[in-house]
């Protein structure tokens, strides 16, 4: 799959949890769907697709303010993942949690919307606007205020140790 998930974007979410996904990332999820690109791939050219791409939304995580999205295949690599720990240890059970148990599929609508189910926006106390940051392989959903003040709070404390001048870019150098 080429490309990634890049930049933010707020979009409006309408009384019934309705919002657009942005259409760069929309892109993204539909090369990371193969069913979606089967039914793609299976049309005639006088047909209309029906359904969109389908994506997992995970919420489990209680240290985190916002909800992070996972094309369908960036989510069976995880699982893999998650798979291959033996089963009953404390990290799967941990990780099944966060990332199985406490996930949901969505799919976009022929409008490029999703519904967002109200656990969902009442976890990020979401109002009639959403914010999509992209993270590369990921995106994430936040509450406008919840991301600005992450933003401002975060710019400093990742860069910490960097010398004044140097190019953030060293971070890649980095061993964590």
């Amino acid at each position: 799959m080429t490309g990634s998930f890049r930049g933010e974007f707020s979009q409006k979410v309408d009384g019934k949890g309705r919002v657009s996904i942005p259409a760069a990332f929309r892109r993204h999820l539909e090369e990371g769907d193969p069913e979606f690109r089967a039914r793609r791939e299976a049309l005639r050219e006088d047909d209309k697709l029906k359904g969109g791409a389908r994506f997992v939304i995970v919420y489990g995580d209680t240290r985190r303010e916002f909800l992070e999205c996972y094309t369908v295949e960036g989510m069976a690599a995880l699982e893999a993942r998650i798979l291959a720990i033996p089963r009953g240890t404390p990290s799967r059970r941990a990780l099944e949690r966060v990332f199985i148990t406490l996930s949901t599929v969505a799919e976009i609508d022929g409008d490029g919307r999703i519904v967002l189910p109200q656990k969902l926006r009442e976890k990020l106390s979401l109002g009639e606007e959403a914010v999509f940051a992209g993270t590369a392989d990921t995106f994430q959903i936040w509450q406008p205020e919840a991301y600005e003040r992450d933003v401002a709070e975060k710019a400093e404390e990742e860069i910490e140790g960097l010398a004044p001048g140097v190019d953030i870019a060293a971070l890649l150098d980095r061993n964590f």
